[in-house]
């Protein structure tokens, strides 16, 4: 069976490892599939994600000269659509950036009052520590 990068492929996985999965992918060929490439969330312990004998879809990611095989079921994952997530509602600080919500304004103008506003912010944040440090006890009086 020849194995190309990029393509995707099914196996049963026949051996789990703390670092990774082996899944066998056709008559004596077998990849691995690293923890980093098991789920799209983080994978503490891959028990949880994974067991010895589940049928699973995985991308080809690479192929070395001798013959190992790398395997993402992540990036098989990415083809299909992602968990519904809730809406976040817009906090105010994020709509503030000019008008209709940032359309009206080119990337440049939107760059320009952000730094025009960071340097406010800093310099009231230095006016207010100078202000600190002025008063109080003075040493060696």
């Amino acid at each position: 069976m020849a194995v190309e990068v990029g393509s995707v492929v099914t196996g049963k996985v026949v051996r789990v490892m703390p670092f990774g999965a082996f899944v066998q992918i056709g008559e004596k060929v077998t990849g691995l599939v690293h923890i980093s490439e098991i789920s799209r969330t983080y994978v503490e312990n891959i028990n949880d994600h994974i067991k010895v004998g589940d049928e699973v879809s995985a991308v080809v990611v690479k192929v070395e000269d001798n013959g190992k095989i790398s395997l993402s079921i992540k990036k098989a994952l990415a083809s299909k659509p992602r968990e519904q997530k809730k809406k976040e509602p817009i906090r105010p600080a994020d709509v503030d950036w000019g008008k209709k919500n940032n359309v009206d304004m080119s990337f440049e103008d939107r760059l320009s009052k952000f730094k025009m506003d960071s340097d406010e912010n800093m310099a009231a944040l230095r006016r207010s520590a100078d202000s600190k440090r002025s008063g109080g006890y003075k040493r060696g009086r």
